[in-house]
């Protein structure tokens, strides 16, 4: 799958997001943890890179069987249906 250079921005922007959870990843762009990891390794500098799997490693809110039972969504009560990332008007 080719991704444009604003569908890896935002994979980025969402893999380092605290509560996206790998799975919005994977809803809205098709792509595995491995792939977000190798996707993350290959974009990065090899410190920022490092310094991102330390932080995601385990976290429960990034995964989603780590996740306490009680949250079954993973974007905010408050935010409208997810639109699988179109953008939805043009910018000039």
């Amino acid at each position: 799958m080719e991704l444009s250079l604003q569908q890896i921005d935002r994979i980025i922007e969402m893999a380092w997001e605290d509560r996206t959870p790998f799975d919005a990843i994977t809803f809205q762009f098709n792509l595995s943890e491995a792939d977000v990891i190798q996707l993350m390794r290959r974009e990065l500098k090899p410190k920022s890179f490092l310094r991102w799997r330390a932080r995601v490693q385990g976290r429960a809110t990034k995964h989603v069987a780590l996740r306490d039972e009680s949250i079954n969504r993973f974007k905010c009560n408050r935010q409208r249906a997810i639109s699988n990332n179109k953008i939805s008007k043009s910018r000039k």
